[in-house]
């Protein structure tokens, strides 16, 4: 008789531990979808409302064109405009990758675009287009360097050759903190990092 209720027992401490062992997998595999639920939610919360991408059609056109990577061209615009076209900073830059009509003009000559119009850096496939193409001149210009390409958007191509010339940086330079400018430090982090997240949530193929 001890026996027999040893063994019952023994039965409902095995189908315990199997009940709990379930209420652990099952609560395992609750807390995978909801993560995963909210992984997507986060994603399409971020594409919403901070990294929106507008104009992805063109920023791959003219990306493809002009041989620069899309994820940098977006990651370009959305810190100088946040794909807002109508904007002009205090300096006269214009549209959504803030041009200067100076500049602009001088892209417009390199391309042999022939119907240029400061009123058409308003639109976003022109605007788009010059911007790229002078990114991608920058890229050729510093050898592909990602820190000298982009101070030069930012403070001015002749800036950074005169950087370049006093301190003695060659093409391999890679220290955005010596760089003088602060805006221009804080600039390349702003994009470098804009661009890993448009990397990550819309080319993860790339």
């Amino acid at each position: 008789m001890a026996e027999a209720f040893h063994l019952r027992l023994e039965e409902r401490r095995e189908k315990t531990k199997r009940r709990n062992r379930n209420w652990v997998i099952a609560a395992c595999l609750l807390f995978c979808l909801a993560g995963a639920a909210f992984a997507v939610q986060s994603e399409r919360f971020q594409k919403k409302y901070i990294y929106p991408y507008p104009h992805q059609e063109l920023v791959a056109q003219y990306a493809a064109q002009y041989r620069v990577e899309s994820s940098l061209v977006a990651g370009v615009i959305m810190s100088e405009s946040k794909f807002q076209d109508e904007v002009h900073s205090d300096r006269g830059a214009v549209g959504l990758m803030q041009l200067m009509p100076t500049t602009a003009a001088w892209v417009a000559e390199q391309i042999e675009y022939t119907d240029y119009s400061m009123e058409k850096l308003h639109e976003p496939a022109t605007n788009i287009r010059f911007g790229t193409w002078y990114l991608s001149s920058l890229q050729k210009e510093f050898c592909g360097n990602e820190v000298l390409m982009l101070a030069a958007y930012n403070a001015g191509r002749g800036t950074v050759h005169s950087w370049m010339e006093e301190r003695g940086w060659d093409m391999n330079f890679t220290d955005v903190n010596q760089i003088p400018y602060e805006e221009t430090r804080l600039y390349i982090g702003r994009v470098l990092k804009n661009r890993e997240k448009y990397r990550d949530l819309y080319e993860r193929n790339y």
